[in-house]
């Protein structure tokens, strides 16, 4: 009986293992992230929002109008973890394209890198 405990408990430790890996961290491409809300018909396609443009700088830095900070990035969604912006959460739809989170959702805020 002990082993046949002792083996379901192993064997589900081992199988946890790659469900709990799902959430891997990760980085985004560095650049400048101009950030926009959309247009419409009748004017620009999209409406600039300098406020909320950031640089990523490196693996883990970014930097922005308001000060610099660091994010973490878990799967699809990018969140700043320190300085002016921490707290902020962004869904990664591309590889240049995000969509800032807003009370929970996708909102309409994008913010697209620019250059190579």
């Amino acid at each position: 009986m002990n082993r046949t405990l002792l083996s379901l408990v192993a064997a589900s430790v081992v199988l946890a293992g790659p469900a709990m890996a799902q959430n891997r961290i990760g980085t985004i491409e560095r650049g400048h992230y101009v950030c926009e809300l959309p247009g419409n018909a009748a004017g620009a396609v999209g409406v600039p929002q300098p406020e909320q443009s950031f640089t990523i700088e490196s693996a883990s830095r970014y930097a922005s109008p308001q000060g610099n900070g660091t994010y973490l990035r878990r799967e699809n969604r990018l969140t700043m973890t320190s300085g002016p912006r921490n707290g902020d959460s962004y869904e990664i739809v591309g590889t240049r394209f995000l969509r800032k989170i807003e009370n929970g959702e996708p909102g309409r805020l994008r913010c697209i890198r620019q250059g190579n």
